[in-house]
């Protein structure tokens, strides 16, 4: 009967990213937030039957991009669809070194540390890694997060009702050159650019309160 309330015991990874993320005191002021921009390339849009090819990610700091505090792994694939290849160009024998999806996950959560997720159409992403994470008995993430879609829309209230924005749709609004599109690394400094250049207009026009954004949770906004 008492086993019925045990508590569930997590691996050490994922207890340390729970404590990080709620002894964080990083939330508070926007000079010194560690944000990560994120992007995922996967083999589909199926949550459940689609699996994640790479994870890229960058960091963001005090309005720079650290070039030297970026993340990219490639994860073997027992699920392949050839179909979108031509996408994002990741082959099953591909040259690129590949982990396994757990080895992956670690090492995603640890680069990861206490920062904020920034994603484009953030719900995709997270929820593709949560499902990941639910297969090796972990998860979901405790990250704060923030999409640059949601942001856009608070900000550009003429187009506040449409729902959806594409990065090249955001990225031809914002000036942002696209470099690598469609590559996870790619997308992510992609993706970083983009929220300097919605933060810098947010401060100038004083449009949003990046705090309460950060403190209400966004991350299925859109």
């Amino acid at each position: 009967m008492f086993r019925l309330f045990k508590r569930k015991s997590y691996p050490e990874f994922w207890k340390q990213h729970i404590e990080k993320v709620s002894k964080s005191k990083n939330y508070t002021n926007y000079e010194t937030i560690r944000f990560v921009a994120l992007d995922t390339e996967t083999t589909g849009f199926d949550y459940d039957n689609d699996r994640i090819l790479c994870i890229g990610a960058i960091a963001i700091k005090n309005n720079k991009i650290k070039v030297n505090d970026s993340f990219e792994v490639y994860i073997k694939q027992d699920v392949f669809n050839k179909e979108t290849v031509k996408i994002h160009g990741i082959r099953r024998n591909g040259n690129e070194v590949k982990v396994s999806e757990e080895e992956a996950l670690i090492k995603f959560i640890e680069y990861l540390d206490d920062a904020i997720i920034i994603a484009h159409h953030t719900k995709f992403d997270i929820t593709m890694i949560n499902e990941a994470l639910k297969r090796i008995n972990v998860g979901p993430l405790r990250s704060k997060q923030l999409d640059t879609n949601f942001i856009h829309k608070k900000i550009a209230t003429e187009n506040q009702f449409k729902k959806l924005f594409s990065l090249d749709e955001l990225c031809k609004i914002y000036n942002v050159k696209m470099h690598d599109r469609h590559t996870a690394s790619g997308d992510a400094l992609i993706t970083a650019y983009l929220f300097l250049k919605l933060t810098t207009k947010y401060k100038k026009n004083n449009a949003l309160n990046l705090t309460e954004l950060i403190r209400t949770n966004y991350y299925l906004s859109s």
